[in-house]
């Protein structure tokens, strides 16, 4: 393992999380698993990893295989009582801690010691390995005086089976495998078929908009594209790469006003680009964003 790897994950955005909704893992947390959010993450993950090991999975709903494994983390976490504390986060509820870690697929496992990042493995692994990361994980730890161990959380009574969620829509199942496997271009031709056949389907709309947003900022240097984006100023796809990288990391209303501001400045053919992009990230961002309510009247005005 590389525990020292100065800059190659910069979790530091992540202290100062937006607002969003909780989400669900594959099962319901137990004693030492938690659910991870963009509210959440600075107290339940940065600050927790001050006092014992992290593990932070990263899953997707759309990824079947994803949360499977989550189930089999949980088991092997299970067994060492409170030495780790397995963190789980869905990538789609929250693309900021995605974006952070360098997520180019699920399942992506990383541990965190005394706040900072070490990259374990991505994909899955059988139990025996699993078991072997998380041992060394600790032994590192230890290297590094982190000897803690987590209190039990008390565990939640089962939901009555009729509580249960619904099974995964079936006409997503192309598209979650090629997200789930990192193929960001097939996962969005399988979502735009499904909306030229559901035009009306906002879940659809919302899915395509979310996987169009992580394949462009995937792999991206966000330092360099500020920089790109600072000098030229109304170069169209510069700038646009930035809005995207603001909304990956929670800057919604930055990225709103660099697109709203641009609007302004361009006219015809770029226009139209950046006022779908906006758009787009207006259903990213949810339709019920008081943010984007503002930013709808602020692009009309930009506009007429």
């Amino acid at each position: 393992m590389n525990f020292s790897r100065p800059g190659a994950i910069d979790l530091s955005a992540l202290r100062q999380p937006p607002a969003r909704p909780a989400a669900a893992g594959a099962s319901a947390p137990s004693a030492y698993v938690v659910d991870i959010t963009e509210q959440n993450f600075q107290t339940a993950a940065l600050d927790a990893s001050m006092q014992y090991v992290v593990v932070l999975s990263l899953w997707s709903p759309r990824s079947a295989q994803s949360m499977a494994f989550n189930d089999l983390l949980g088991t092997v976490t299970a067994t060492y009582d409170g030495q780790i504390v397995l963190a789980r986060v869905d990538i789609d509820a929250n693309p900021a801690i995605a974006q952070a870690l360098q997520a180019t697929a699920v399942p992506l496992v990383v541990g965190l010691i005394k706040g900072q990042p070490v990259p374990l493995f991505q994909g899955t692994v059988d139990e025996p390995e699993v078991r072997s990361y998380f041992t060394e994980l600790i032994a590192v730890a230890g290297q590094n005086g982190l000897t803690g161990r987590a209190e039990p959380a008390p565990v939640a009574e089962t939901q009555p089976a009729e509580d249960a969620e619904e099974p995964d829509d079936p006409r997503f199942a192309d598209a979650d495998a090629a997200f789930a496997g990192g193929d960001y271009a097939m996962a969005v031709a399988e979502y735009e078929k499904l909306l030229a056949q559901f035009p009306a389907d906002a879940e659809i709309a919302e899915r395509l908009a979310g996987v169009k947003l992580m394949s462009r900022t995937v792999d991206v240097d966000l330092q360099a594209a500020r920089k790109a984006a600072a000098d030229a100023p109304d170069d169209v796809d510069a700038q646009l790469l930035v809005a995207d990288l603001d909304v990956s990391g929670g800057h919604v209303q930055d990225a709103f006003d660099r697109l709203i501001g641009l609007v302004a400045r361009t006219t015809e053919a770029e226009r139209d680009a950046v006022r779908e992009r906006l758009l787009e990230l207006f259903t990213v961002v949810g339709v019920g964003d008081p943010r984007v309510a503002a930013a709808r009247r602020a692009l009309a005005s930009a506009l007429f």
